[in-house]
């Protein structure tokens, strides 16, 4: 069984719109945090991402689907997941929740890419650290 990563959050005033609900572009910037955290929690950080292997982690395609609406001070929590991966590149599901509501389901295409934009390998540390977090398939 995959493990997942949990990133858990408020929502605060600068994330809503005049009503009180969370602004939809808002959900990516959630997403791009539980990420970074996920990251982190397997002993690397975007910096290092750069600085130890010359290369980003881009996000090349999103598809998300708006399930509820979130608003002012709720607390959320991001699930995610690697869905499968191929040599450079690999899909990341994310589920935002709230309590046993699903919000926010997305379906993230993630590539490693070199300094000037080639996608590049995935860093074998890398992709061993995140093998435990694979879901489903593994493409080659």
């Amino acid at each position: 069984m995959h493990e997942n990563f949990f990133h858990k959050l408020k929502v605060y005033y600068e994330d809503t719109d005049s009503g009180g609900i969370v602004y939809y572009a808002n959900y990516l910037k959630f997403l791009e945090r539980a990420r970074t955290e996920a990251l982190c929690s397997i002993g690397y950080s975007n910096k290092k991402v750069k600085d130890d292997f010359e290369s980003l982690i881009i996000v090349k395609a999103c598809n998300i689907e708006y399930k509820k609406s979130a608003h002012l001070e709720d607390e959320l929590t991001v699930r995610s997941f690697v869905k499968s991966i191929t040599k450079t590149s690999f899909f990341m599901n994310q589920i935002i929740t709230r309590g046993t509501d699903t919000v926010v389901e997305a379906k993230v295409h993630l590539v490693f890419v070199d300094k000037k934009g080639k996608p590049i390998k995935i860093p074998e540390k890398i992709y061993l650290k995140f093998k435990p977090y694979f879901c489903d398939s593994i493409k080659t």
